[in-house]
């Protein structure tokens, strides 16, 4: 964005020619713009009504555009999965589509809209004023993210952590190099329960098994000091004496801010854990190397 360009179509040039996947580049919009998924349903439900001629008209560089949508509003809402920035769809690599481009349009200048109605809505979609000016483009991104925005705060520890646990599973599978080894995401170990009559099997992030061998692995990655760090504190106890007395093992990948803020939990896990590492591929060979120790003994 900050190359000078002629008009919309020369940015979606370069970001068709560049290595970064469209849903990245939007999703950073979307950050930048303050414009989560609350605002993307009020547009899509408001759109005949913001834009009642199909179009943004909108001011860049002292002249005058018009952009004409292609494919807004879309039936059944503009949802994160649709535009690919969902935390599974993040891990597509998703080329430019028209739909992203109706989207990025707005994000860019919705603010140029005169209509009094949109202003509420589309105000902090300003970006789009800085393209081509690397020193305030640089100013305004610095000064946005200094600012955590809302749409970060709420999911956003949940998705981390869905997405370091598909990492984590692929890292294994690709390093473990153990024959006939299993790995499964949410599975569960025999005997390990969570209720005092065992009718309820305790399910794991991982689970690694071979034969008679079971390690089970949690995932954790926190930029906010929510309670999930706690959680997995409070059930480490009971969960290493059940795991350790039928001779299995249980290890911890923890990463993020909000974890490392809790020490005192931090410590309850790693004192009930066989091994505990941090979310690096480093750390993730010290996992493999315990697991594969375990499992050829």
């Amino acid at each position: 964005m900050s190359i000078s360009v002629s008009s919309l179509d020369g940015l979606f040039q370069i970001v068709e020619s560049s290595n970064l996947p469209a849903n990245i580049f939007l999703k950073h919009l979307i950050v930048l713009a303050d414009f989560g998924g609350e605002m993307l349903q009020r547009l899509n439900s408001q759109f005949n009504s913001i834009f009642s001629l199909r179009k943004l008209d909108y001011l860049w560089n002292l002249q005058n555009y018009s952009y004409n949508f292609q494919i807004l509003p879309v039936q059944g809402g503009l949802t994160n999965s649709k535009l690919g920035i969902s935390g599974k769809k993040l891990l597509e690599n998703q080329s430019l589509s028209q739909l992203h481009k109706d989207v990025i349009a707005v994000l860019l200048f919705g603010s140029s809209t005169a209509d009094e109605k949109s202003a509420e809505i589309l105000a902090k979609c300003e970006i789009g004023n800085y393209i081509g000016q690397p020193d305030k483009l640089q100013k305004f991104i610095k000064q946005r993210y200094i600012w955590v925005s809302r749409i970060t705060s709420g999911s956003q520890s949940n998705t981390l952590g869905q997405i370091t646990q598909t990492f984590v599973k692929k890292y294994l599978e690709e390093n473990l190099e153990i024959p006939s080894v299993k790995i499964k995401p949410n599975g569960n170990i025999p005997g390990v329960s969570h209720t005092e009559d065992n009718t309820r099997s305790t399910t794991f992030d991982i689970v690694v098994s071979k034969g008679d061998k079971y390690v089970g692995i949690e995932v954790s990655f926190q930029v906010t000091t929510n309670s999930v760090i706690e959680r997995k504190a409070g059930q480490a106890k009971s969960r290493f004496e059940q795991i350790d007395t039928l001779g299995y093992k249980i290890a911890y990948v923890l990463d993020g801010a909000g974890n490392f803020q809790r020490e005192t939990a931090l410590r309850t896990i790693c004192a009930y854990s066989h091994c505990t590492v941090a979310f690096s591929r480093g750390e993730l060979d010290v996992l493999c190397n315990f697991i594969k120790q375990d499992f050829l003994q």
